[in-house]
């Protein structure tokens, strides 16, 4: 069994004794236990909403950082949605007679217990398998060039994983690896040690598919990874442990590799349009205190117009006016530099608190309505800043294949793009949606979003 299997049903077993343990406590705290009866059952509905809840978040995958204040924050998220989801199942959808249908007190503070209660041992979890993990290396197989473009890579991702580069054939006398990680050494000598126990891999991640390899390497790569060593592709590698798709290996024929099953069926193109109709009308009344708060206090800051259009473009490339609340200074769009830079002058006292919160992006609700945009989806971009995307990026034009959204995956995992290379950055997650589009995902995005909005993230 592997590791990250082991921590998945270990985690879900303590998730699922807390649930019972904490949920019994406060009912009995609240008197309504008594002569040794234990509420079981009814605690099936909180602890599936807590579990996949967590599950959107990461929180059973060990590669996450569970002791990170960003972690700590989305956990928190992760169990008032789950909260939330359950005193609503329980008061809405589960007939009378239901266990804890008669405390609304008991769902809410058992959740606001299981907080830190579930968070604790999920750290105690991540330092015993980041200890573990501390022995253990990704051995990487490539040139000299695609070994320096790794390591650079894993700077940009913050991986904490030490690194052995490997190259077919001898070593050459020059090594990019930084002093942390190993010099690049022969293949054929890392896979020996390795068969033989004398090093501990994570993984090992090929540049090229095996057929560019000498037949001895491998059998020797076919034998470890029946051993149980895991070994991947680079593009694998980025899809599993960074979700998102290295642009390197992007060609005009990438589109028909496996995967975009569900962002091609018309089944499921149609059911989320239906959700977004849903979801943006309830969204769109539950928004307009805070657009006509927002539209007021820019108002009387800076007078009309309030709102600000921008012709950007959609799905099928087509143009389509976006609608924002402004937190520029009247014209500011119309200055050389298109990008919206840290302090940035143009932006109003007002547009930052905006901004921060994305309450300026609320109004998009009525481009979800209209069909030109979903609520989750790559970012809308600006039709000026496009054409030079698709002269200077190949297959740019891969994330116009689905419509844009308010939000989306490149947004929560990537910072505000103010650069040619940031973009090239944001699109490598845009197409991990693409391809990898789902409920399940969109849900995690939602979470993601949510936490971006409350911490003041946007730019």
């Amino acid at each position: 069994m592997t590791t990250a299997r082991k921590v998945f049903l270990a985690l879900l077993v303590l998730d699922t004794l807390s649930v019972v343990a904490v949920f019994n406590a406060v009912s009995l705290f609240r008197g309504l236990l008594g002569g040794g009866h234990l509420i079981l059952l009814p605690l099936l509905a909180p602890l599936l909403a807590m579990v996949f809840a967590i599950y959107l978040i990461d929180g059973y995958r060990p590669r996450t950082d569970m002791l990170s204040l960003d972690y700590t924050s989305l956990h928190s998220i992760a169990l008032l949605s789950a909260m939330v989801a359950t005193l609503l199942t329980t008061f809405v959808l589960l007939p009378q007679g239901y266990e804890l249908k008669s405390s609304r007190t008991v769902i809410a503070l058992s959740f606001i217990v299981l907080i830190p209660f579930t968070l604790s041992y999920r750290r105690i979890v991540y330092q015993r398998v980041a200890e573990r993990r501390g022995n253990r290396a990704i051995v990487f197989v490539g040139n000299d060039a695609s070994c320096l473009d790794f390591r650079q890579e894993c700077e940009r991702m913050r991986s904490t994983q030490s690194v052995i580069f490997s190259v077919v054939g001898s070593a050459p006398s020059v090594a990019p690896a930084p002093e942390s990680v190993d010099q690049l050494r022969p293949l054929s000598e890392v896979l020996d040690e390795v068969r033989a126990g004398k090093l501990s891999v994570e993984a090992i991640v090929q540049r090229e598919s095996g057929r560019d390899l000498p037949l001895e390497i491998s059998q020797k790569l076919v034998e470890l990874y029946f051993r149980g060593v895991p070994t991947y592709t680079l593009e694998l590698f980025h899809e599993v442990y960074w979700r998102k798709i290295p642009l390197y290996r992007l060609n005009q024929t990438w589109l028909f590799q496996e995967g975009f099953q569900m962002a091609r069926e018309p089944v499921f193109q149609r059911l989320k349009r239906t959700v977004d109709i849903v979801l943006a009308s309830v969204g769109l009344l539950l928004a307009a205190p805070l657009i006509t708060l927002g539209a007021l206090a820019h108002w009387l800051e800076n007078g009309r117009p309030v709102f600000f259009k921008q012709n950007r473009i959609g799905k099928d490339n087509v143009p389509f006016p976006l609608l924002k609340l402004r937190t520029m200074r009247l014209g500011a769009d119309s200055q050389s530099d298109p990008y919206t830079r840290p302090n940035d002058s143009r932006v109003t006292r007002v547009g930052r608190f905006l901004r921060a919160t994305r309450i300026d992006e609320f109004p998009q609700l009525w481009n979800v309505l209209r069909g030109d945009m979903s609520l989750i989806g790559p970012r809308a971009e600006w039709d000026r800043l496009v054409v030079s995307y698709n002269r200077e990026i190949p297959c740019y034009y891969f994330r116009h294949l689905v419509k844009p959204g308010i939000t989306g995956w490149a947004q929560v995992n990537y910072p505000y793009g103010a650069n040619i290379e940031d973009t090239r950055r944001k699109l490598e997650y845009d197409l991990y949606y693409i391809r990898h589009f789902s409920f399940v995902l969109d849900a995690s995005i939602v979470l993601k979003t949510i936490h971006v909005m409350l911490f003041g993230k946007g730019r």
